[in-house]
């Protein structure tokens, strides 16, 4: 009888071996993570994507026993993260709080975040509340980690509580501290948001995808988030997987920008198109305008022994709200030693200007935008004149001719 109570406690029902239950456990937790960043995030918090009944209800439980956490209460703080992003009201900016306070405690943010009965009412509207998330999940979120800590010593003995504890770190690791954290500290911008989001690497595994997210920021509805022909989203995969089956359905994307050659005037359409691909357009004019100018007017600047082409180029594109005072400097030093890339900077504000206005009436859309580009082309400055000639055919639709 003793020798089978410690046989049990050491080797557990599954007699795994700790590498057998290592890659449980990675298995595990890379469910977890599909369950975040499928369910939470994409489908609940931005309705990108629709999941089947069954599939949600299976994940719900997932969440419940490996996580602990609520939908409404995830869903209302990554909403209110977008609304406010890196000002005082963001619940977990690196920009705010400092990147060491992210990594180490995000998930202190969350659960202080998630006490703000306000903030759950105003942003988490939409999430389940049938009887089951109502007295179960919600009333008794510990009975699930606790039920899975049980089951994780049932099934590996004593060491199942290594099994257990690594569970219960992932998300408040990857997701409060990694995502919340670096992914707004350090990486690669294909889109200069308003705000300090990154993309981490191309290749978006480890964390289900969420890797992009700079990309993300740009199109927070879209189900997927890779853009760029070289980057990998696996969370999409798994969504075209699924989708397959009927258990998933694509609700939003990102828009495509289409460009009808034969378009020579700008109209409703034209700031329609414009205005849904604003992001892009933006980065269209760093790659067709500001990119060009920089390389051709850097050595004329009397400053040039003080700026990289990179560096005159991030200045340009930057976003003004993301600036620190010594940005700001530093650009003011650009502007004052080059002309051609004064009136290339002024031109951009005076761009993204066009869609901010979102009071104004269609009709003074379209106006404002014929005036840039009538003044663009003004200026003497191809790489100006080429891309306010190339905003004329912007579609919502791909054209006809294609």
């Amino acid at each position: 009888m003793i020798d089978s109570i410690l046989d049990f406690l050491h080797n557990g029902l599954t007699g795994f071996s700790i590498g057998a239950m290592f890659i449980t456990a990675l298995i595990a937790v890379q469910f977890t993570i599909f369950c975040v960043t499928l369910f939470l995030h994409r489908c609940q918090a931005h309705r990108g994507i629709e999941f089947h009944p069954v599939l949600a209800h299976i994940v719900r439980f997932w969440l419940w026993i490996a996580t602990g956490m609520i939908t409404k209460e995830w869903v209302a703080i990554h909403r209110k993260h977008h609304a406010t992003c890196e000002t005082k009201e963001d619940p977990h900016s690196p920009k705010i709080y400092g990147i060491r306070k992210i990594l180490l405690e995000g998930s202190e943010l969350y659960r202080k975040a998630a006490k703000d009965q306000e903030l759950l009412e105003r942003y988490g509207h939409g999430t389940p509340d049938d009887w089951i998330e109502r007295h179960v999940y919600t009333r008794h979120r510990i009975l699930g980690v606790i039920l899975m800590m049980f089951a994780s010593i049932a099934a590996f003995g004593v060491l199942g509580l290594t099994f257990w504890a690594f569970m219960m770190i992932w998300i408040p690791f990857w997701a409060a501290g990694m995502i919340n954290g670096t992914a707004h500290y350090v990486g690669y911008r294909n889109f200069e948001t308003p705000d300090t989001s990154t993309n981490l690497y191309p290749l978006a595994i480890w964390i289900g995808g969420e890797e992009l997210h700079n990309n993300h920021h740009s199109f927070p509805s879209s189900a997927k988030f890779s853009i760029k022909w070289w980057e990998f989203d696996i969370g999409w995969l798994y969504i075209r997987v699924l989708g397959f089956f009927g258990l998933i359905k694509v609700k939003k994307v990102a828009p495509k920008v289409y460009i009808d050659s034969g378009k020579d005037s700008i109209d409703m359409e034209t700031i329609k198109a414009i205005v849904v691909n604003r992001v892009n357009v933006m980065a269209d004019y760093a790659r067709q305008v500001i990119t060009p100018m920089v390389k051709k007017s850097w050595r004329e600047m009397p400053s040039a022994a003080n700026f990289s082409v990179r560096k005159v180029k991030s200045l340009l594109v930057r976003e003004h709200s993301m600036m620190d005072p010594s940005s700001e400097k530093a650009l003011n030093v650009v502007l004052s030693d080059n002309q051609s890339l004064k009136t290339i900077y002024n031109f951009r504000i005076q761009l993204q200007q066009i869609w901010d206005r979102a009071a104004a009436s269609h009709e003074t859309l379209v106006q404002a935008l014929k005036d840039w580009c009538v003044q663009a082309e003004a200026t003497g400055i191809k790489a100006l004149q080429d891309f306010a000639r190339s905003l004329h055919g912007y579609t919502r639709a791909v054209p006809t001719s294609v």
